[in-house]
């Protein structure tokens, strides 16, 4: 069968192929092709009785259930079958964009990457240790571009950022034809004449500064998101964009996920019925997850600019390498599980159902792990020096209403617990679980599903289908061995056949709108709805009220 398909099937047992995918034991009855015929088959199970009863339910229960997925398939209807339509990127021959790289930290090194461009030492480990990383990396889209300009506060971060821009094992290949500087202030990158475009991945309270800058000078701009760290930042920073005429992406890669486009489909075709809750989570248990990431110890004030790193903060505090590599932690520099979480969740029901900014938002919530006494009876203090005390929750829950539509938005988040789970699009006739995979249940009080339910040919305890990234079909589920071929991913989709870094084909989609025409998918508006949400989400937490969303003003009242 084809592995990416969700096969209906409960008896024989699966086993499992070198792929590591199930394959089950199927009995074929057509007749020709090597097939057996109904009465062949039951004369050569007739001398052993036990072994033939066995196999005869087997045999009789794949076609109960063969009828069962045609009647559910029927009462579906329609439905949108083959892989969700993403326009593959397009390249203008020898039109190659510089591009300038401003933030080289965890976001900053993995965009370059996903932009064709890694250190020279990953190379050779790949090529000693991963070959297959090696391959990975190497069968990504040569993208066309050169990073021409590197700025970083932290000089050891920008010195690996020159190595990776300077490096010619990419995609692609080959000598550079522009030189790469490094620069200590983005402000002379943008002015240098060196750049068309920047991948921006700074803290949060840079980002409007800097992309308003790089609008002014005609550089197109990839930012990263939360999109602003306060609500007047989105304000000027959507006008800037607007009037300056460049192309501006937001970094919400998962608008590059199929299963985004598929829950959209399936939505639009009716099949859950009118949608009420939409819940979305974050769940992580990690220090990491928390952003309590190392000290790097080469981080001192002679190799950090900790004055020009500080700049754009309300506070302004000595020297402090925490604040410096943990800066997700505090108000002053980040947006929190607001900004950094929520916006993902957030982002990803947008793109499916378009609600926009909700009419009121109430949130949360507070730092009840990671309060420093609670975190150290659970972590030793020498492997996490902290001194300061953060302010960024640990758990938030906030409500978003959307009375106009009868609808709900509800997000909780806790960086103290590791269940995943996924967002849950409940209607009245079935409940759809988006990840990167998708699972459809029926409601077992669904009022178009009754019948069927009644029948016993619909179980509401097992999905009504599922849909794979890389699959072309969707398919009824009749049992729970159909179980086995649900997965999830978070980084990677499928696009033609190929698995893919969704960042790749984020910052892939953006070039493309740059040298052809058209609109990217989180461009400046769909950026604005998502800093408003998430700001209104913050300041209900921090002033611990209801917040409404003013239309005509537009603005947080």
């Amino acid at each position: 069968m084809n592995q990416d398909e969700t096969m209906n099937h409960e008896e024989p047992e699966a086993t499992e192929t070198e792929t590591g995918q199930p394959e089950p034991a199927a009995v074929k009855t057509e007749t020709g092709s090597g097939g057996i015929e109904r009465r062949e088959l039951l004369k050569g199970l007739a001398g052993i009785p036990v072994v033939g009863w066995l196999f005869w339910r087997a045999f009789k229960k794949k076609g109960i259930d063969t009828r069962r997925r045609q009647q559910i398939m029927a009462e579906l209807g329609e439905l949108p079958g083959s892989p969700a339509i993403i326009p593959a990127t397009r390249h203008a021959a020898g039109e190659k964009i510089r591009l300038g790289v401003i933030g080289y930290g965890g976001e900053g090194h993995w965009l370059t990457w996903c932009a064709g461009f890694v250190p020279a030492g990953y190379i050779k480990t790949w090529k000693n240790e991963n070959p297959q990383g090696l391959t990975d990396f190497m069968a990504q889209t040569d993208l066309n571009v050169e990073i021409t300009a590197v700025c970083d506060l932290f000089d050891p971060r920008a010195e690996k950022c020159m190595d990776a821009a300077t490096n010619e094992n990419r995609p692609g290949g080959g000598p550079h034809q522009y030189g790469t500087k490094r620069y200590r202030d983005y402000r002379d990158l943008l002015r240098s004449g060196d750049v068309d475009a920047v991948l921006i991945a700074t803290p949060d309270h840079w980002h409007a500064r800097m992309a308003m800058d790089a609008a002014a000078e005609g550089i197109h701009v990839y930012l990263e998101k939360a999109m602003t760290r306060v609500e007047q930042e989105a304000i000027d920073l959507r006008r800037a964009v607007k009037s300056s005429g460049i192309v501006f992406q937001l970094g919400h890669q998962n608008r590059q996920l199929e299963s985004h486009e598929k829950a959209r489909q399936i939505i639009e075709k009716g099949i859950l019925g009118p949608i009420t809750l939409i819940e979305t989570t974050t769940n992580r248990n990690s220090p990491g997850g928390a952003w309590v990431y190392d000290i790097d110890p080469a981080g001192t004030p002679d190799t950090i600019d900790w004055e020009l790193f500080q700049e754009a903060s309300p506070s302004k505090v000595p020297f402090s390498p925490e604040r410096f590599f943990r800066w997700r932690c505090w108000f002053d520099y980040g947006t929190g599980l607001s900004g950094d979480l929520f916006s993902h969740e957030y982002d990803a029901v947008n793109q499916i159902l378009n609600v926009g900014i909700p009419e009121t938002v109430t949130a949360s919530g507070g730092v009840y792990f990671y309060d420093n006494d609670r975190f150290f009876d659970t972590y030793d203090r020498t492997d996490f020096p902290v001194t300061e005390k953060r302010d960024v929750p640990d758990v938030f829950h906030v409500s978003c209403e959307y009375p106009e539509r009868n609808l709900t938005l509800a997000y909780s988040a806790t960086l103290a617990n590791g269940r995943e789970r996924g967002k849950l699009f409940m209607g009245h006739n079935a409940t759809m679980n988006v990840m990167a995979d998708l699972t459809v249940f029926a409601d077992s009080e669904s009022t178009r599903f009754r019948e069927k339910i009644d029948n016993r040919i619909i179980d509401p305890s097992l999905p009504l289908f599922t849909w794979q990234q890389g699959s072309t079909t969707i398919d009824a589920v009749t049992s729970a061995s159909d179980r086995y071929f649900l997965s999830r991913g978070l980084m990677y989709t499928y696009r033609g056949g190929q698995l893919l870094p969704t960042n790749h084909l984020h910052i892939s989609e953006w070039l493309d709108v740059i040298r052809n025409g058209g609109t990217p998918s989180c461009n400046i508006d769909r950026g604005f709805e998502e800093a408003m949400i998430c700001h209104m989400a913050t300041k209900s937490y921090l002033e611990k009220r209801q917040v409404r969303w003013d239309p005509v003003r537009e603005r947080i009242v």
